[in-house]
């Protein structure tokens, strides 16, 4: 009975691992979960009670289908002095999560037979979306030894070529690309008259580098469609706010179909994510430390029992080669049957993470140590 378009689309690995993992768990087994790319942090205080405060006071009622005046303003007010965009409040979609903001655009922008260019590997939600609009999608090899750069993308480009989806950093190899490697994409954008999607969701979990937005480049204000939310930065998960940045022509069709699916965000969750822009940064900052020294023992105890791993700049996912002891998804079967450790399957990404597994470090050190241990008793 399921729809042809349905039948297109895998089920999310990254949910599937998750719950495999609940099952163990429910079973009595300590699981040590290094699957699901969610902060183990709690929503910072201010953000908390600027939600609860609204709700109390009757923010209970329906929004403007693209978000109330406030939020949308603070976001226009953040994306221009932050990522220095040409964007005002009447350009921002309020969405309830990025995902959603991201589903919109592809049922938006691609029609039937389009193609949509990814890198490879991509975040598993990309490849469904662009499928569910009826296109197609171009993968795009990248260089693991190079920061996942893409390899030869012009050969790629052809008349039915529409998009170009960028996520910097990235999921699942927390790959942050240099203005270099952005401004060739944005030439080979312009050069074919293609549109630009550019995830940004993990842009405040940064370590060592920059993060660019290729919106701000020359050439590419109004070819580009720029995704954030508060999911990631703002230990907000479970709250579903995220938003979309484009002009006029775009917008329109964006808000058409949340009209007419979700209709809006949830009411006093926006007030929270008004709070989380305009509040104290200081709890972002916070987390993102804990997220490097993470980051920092899991790569080197990775490296010191010979599970080879490049250094993320940023996110909070290491995207680990375990070919010499395997594929991706014979080594992630293996850790969660025998030791209880959940991790995802390169594959479930791309056909270039055949060789590896993505581990999120977004678990207590405490957590990390044991998990290094047990996936050292099976391999090692």
């Amino acid at each position: 009975m399921a729809s042809s378009r349905l039948k297109r689309v895998e089920e999310s690995a990254t949910i599937k691992v998750a719950n495999l993992a609940n099952k163990l768990k429910q079973e009595g087994n300590d699981v040590i979960s290094f699957s699901l790319g969610e902060p183990d942090f709690d929503t910072p205080k201010h953000i908390c009670d600027a939600a609860a405060e609204a709700m109390y006071a009757g923010e209970t009622h329906y929004t403007p289908s693209a978000g109330i005046p406030e939020l949308r303003e603070a976001i226009a007010e953040k994306l221009q002095k932050e990522n220095y965009l040409d964007v005002t409040a009447s350009d921002v979609l309020v969405t309830p999560g990025a995902k959603q903001a991201i589903f919109e655009i592809m049922m938006s922008v691609l029609d039937d037979g389009d193609e949509a260019i990814l890198f490879d590997p991509a975040w598993v939600s990309y490849d469904p979306a662009i499928k569910f609009a009826g296109a197609n999608t171009v993968w795009v090899p990248t260089d693991p030894q190079d920061d996942f750069k893409p390899i030869d993308m012009e050969e790629h480009i052809t008349e039915k070529t529409k998009l170009i989806v960028v996520n910097s950093p990235g999921n699942p190899t927390g790959a942050v690309y240099d203005r270099s490697i952005l401004r060739n994409i944005a030439d080979i954008a312009i050069d074919n008259d293609i549109l630009v999607l550019s995830d940004e969701i993990y842009e405040k979990i940064i370590y060592e580098k920059e993060h660019f937005s290729i919106g701000s480049f020359e050439g590419m204000q109004d070819r580009t469609i720029t995704v954030n939310g508060f999911s990631k930065a703002y230990a907000m998960t479970g709250w579903r706010l995220g938003y979309v940045a484009a002009k006029p022509d775009i917008f329109k069709g964006l808000v058409k179909i949340q009209s007419h699916s979700v209709s809006s965000a949830t009411s006093f969750v926006q007030y929270g994510g008004v709070a989380a822009l305009k509040g104290p940064q200081e709890p972002v900052t916070e987390m993102v430390n804990k997220f490097k020294s993470r980051r920092d023992v899991l790569v080197e105890g990775l490296n010191s029992i010979g599970i080879k791993c490049q250094k993320p700049g940023g996110a909070f996912y290491a995207f680990a080669d375990v070919s010499e002891y395997g594929s991706g998804n014979e080594i992630a079967e293996k850790l969660l049957m025998e030791t209880h450790v959940a991790v995802t399957s390169g594959s479930a990404f791309g056909e270039s993470g055949n060789d590896f597994v993505r581990i999120s470090y977004a678990t207590s050190l405490e957590r990390i140590k044991e998990g290094l241990a047990r996936i050292e008793s099976v391999l090692c």
